[in-house]
């Protein structure tokens, strides 16, 4: 009797662990599960990205609607949860060209402490699998900002400027076109320009028009250059 609640009493502990311990998609692979499915077309790009990626798409989605462009942004997310998802999110929607937007959450200490070189690694691991893949590569800046209203006191604007500085230099090292969201849209300290932010971080529309006026050259140029290129051949 005694050896029987022994073991009644260790199946009811794991199953109380097991309840407590619910598996989470830490990754968030169900966000766009069936959005992948119902995609028609492999899209002429895919952005990646954050909560800034989300609420441009979610804000504008005739301007993504009318490049043929996918929003695949997920608020709160590092580049960690970005690399995990690349595969499902961008790679097997077969895009020409694959826009990286990450690293604002990472500085931000979202899934705790990670060091610019780490992030930094975590976009290369992004670019290579894209490439890996037939996929052109564009890196984008992370937009300034001087304060997280969320996790405040880590002076994030000098921090983001060495990480923009680390990711332009392995674009040009890469020949991967850069996009500088930063250079348009910061103040002399690094903060975002007033009118371009509602929160210090977030796009206000300004902001997203600006980043609007940005992308779609740099994307195109990068298309119409391999175009070229292989009337060449």
């Amino acid at each position: 009797m005694k050896k029987l609640l022994l073991f009644l009493l260790a199946v009811a502990v794991c199953a109380g662990n097991a309840g407590a311990q619910a598996p989470s998609d830490w990754a968030n692979f169900g966000r766009f599960e069936q959005a992948n499915r119902e995609q028609a077309h492999a899209p002429k790009a895919v952005i990646m990205g954050n909560s800034i990626t989300e609420l441009w798409a979610g804000k504008h989605p005739e301007f993504f609607a009318s490049h043929d462009y996918v929003g695949r942004g997920i608020s709160g997310q590092t580049t960690s949860q970005m690399l995990v998802r690349f595969r499902a999110d961008v790679l097997e929607l077969h895009p020409q060209v694959a826009v990286i937007c990450g690293g604002t959450n990472d500085i931000a200490q979202n899934n705790g402490y990670i060091s610019l070189p780490h992030i930094l690694g975590n976009i290369v691991s992004m670019v290579e699998l894209a490439r890996a893949n037939g996929i052109r590569p564009v890196l984008c800046s992370v937009l300034p900002a001087r304060e997280f209203g969320w996790r405040k006191g880590l002076e994030p604007a000098a921090k983001i400027c060495e990480l923009n500085a680390m990711i332009r230099a392995y674009a040009r090292k890469e020949n991967i076109p850069y996009v500088d969201y930063h250079a348009a849209m910061s103040e002399p300290d690094g903060g975002m320009i007033e009118a371009y932010t509602y929160d210090g971080v977030h796009p206000t529309e300004a902001g997203f028009d600006v980043m609007e006026k940005i992308l779609p050259p740099v994307i195109d140029s990068l298309l119409n250059g391999t175009k070229k290129h292989r009337r060449r051949r």
